[in-house]
């Protein structure tokens, strides 16, 4: 699951919707006017967000409106923040050979 959250974060314009995101939940409306994107490009992002688990849904009234999803967040930010604890250490005293 966190290779997918990454492969979903990688692309620019989906990491500015999890921003917004990350501050209110939004309809599509609102991401098209504050992010200056087609309707349809807002949505083909928020599909593959969605997919990925980032980012989840509540009906109000005639509208959908997307949140993000803190665990998928959280799990991702675990699995990066262990990667760099594993960095932070000294370089081992024997490298393996190559091939």
């Amino acid at each position: 699951m966190v290779a997918a959250t990454l492969r979903a974060l990688g692309e620019p314009n989906r990491s500015r919707i999890v921003a917004a995101l990350a501050l209110e939940e939004l309809c599509v409306c609102h991401l098209v006017d504050d992010l200056g994107m087609s309707q349809s490009l807002v949505s083909h992002h928020l599909r593959i967000l969605r997919q990925a688990g980032l980012v989840g849904t509540s009906r109000h009234s005639y509208w959908t409106y997307y949140r993000l999803e803190p665990e998928a967040v959280a799990e991702a930010a675990d699995f990066l923040v262990g990667l760099r604890a594993v960095g932070d250490g000294a370089a081992p005293p024997d490298r393996r050979p190559c091939c």
